[in-house]
C-alpha cells in the first residue's frame, strides 16, 4: 500500500482484536531488534491485557485514515528514573509506513496527553544509541538530548541507550513567567 506523506492518524484504545499487530510489532526480529529481540507468543498476550486493563499504562494503536488500520503503537506510562517520577515514552511503526512522519505525528499527539494528565513534569524517550531513526525523531519531536545511558530493556538486560528529556510545562512555565515579569513592569 502506498501511504502518502500527508496521512492522517489517529490513536485509540488496544482491543483483543489487536493481537495480530502486536505480533507483528514485537515477535519479529527486525522490529525488535534494538530492543533484546522478539517476545514469545505468551508474553505478546499478557502485553495486550496490560495495554488494554493497566490504567497507569496509557498505550495505544496508532491508526491510519482514512484506511482505518492499525498500524504500529505508541505510548506512555510511571517510571522511576534517577529518584525522580517521570513519564517514560516509546513506538513502533510497521516497515511499510515508517519513514512517512507517521512517529513524529503520533508523538505529537502523546504529547497532548501527557500535557493533559499533568501529572509529570518530564517525558523521556530511551532509544538505543544505534537506532538512528528513533533518535532523529526525538530530536524533531522536541526531546533533548541528556547522555548516553545503560538502560535496562528488557528486564534483565542492558543497552546502551540515550536519554532523551521532553519538559512537558515548558509552555506553561513560558507563560507564568511573562505574567510574573508582566505584573512587576506594570
Amino acid at each position: 500500500m502506498q501511504v502518502k506523506e500527508q496521512s492522517n492518524i489517529n490513536l485509540r484504545s488496544w482491543s483483543e482484536d489487536d493481537l495480530s499487530l502486536l505480533e507483528r510489532l514485537l515477535g519479529d526480529p527486525i522490529m525488535t531488534k534494538y530492543i533484546g529481540g522478539p517476545e514469545t507468543p505468551q508474553k505478546i498476550k499478557e502485553r495486550l491485557e496490560r495495554y488494554r486493563k493497566d490504567s497507569k499504562v496509557h498505550m495505544f494503536v496508532i491508526v491510519l485514515q482514512p484506511e482505518n488500520i492499525g498500524i504500529g503503537s505508541i505510548g506512555f506510562w510511571e517510571k522511576d528514573w534517577l529518584g525522580e517520577a517521570i513519564w517514560e515514552s516509546g513506538w513502533r511503526i510497521l516497515p511499510e509506513y515508517q519513514g512517512k512522519g507517521i512517529a513524529t505525528k503520533a508523538i505529537s499527539l502523546i504529547i497532548e496527553r501527557a500535557q493533559a494528565e499533568g501529572k509529570r513534569r518530564f517525558m523521556h524517550a530511551f532509544p538505543s544509541i544505534d537506532n538512528e531513526a528513533s533518535n532523529i525523531i526525538c530530536k524533531k519531536t522536541g526531546f533533548v538530548l541528556q547522555k548516553e545511558v545503560d538502560f535496562e530493556y528488557p528486564p534483565g538486560k542492558f543497552m546502551r541507550s540515550n536519554d532523551w528529556r521532553l519538559d512537558l510545562f515548558a509552555n506553561e512555565t513560558i507563560k507564568t513567567a511573562n505574567a510574573i515579569i508582566a505584573k512587576k513592569v506594570g
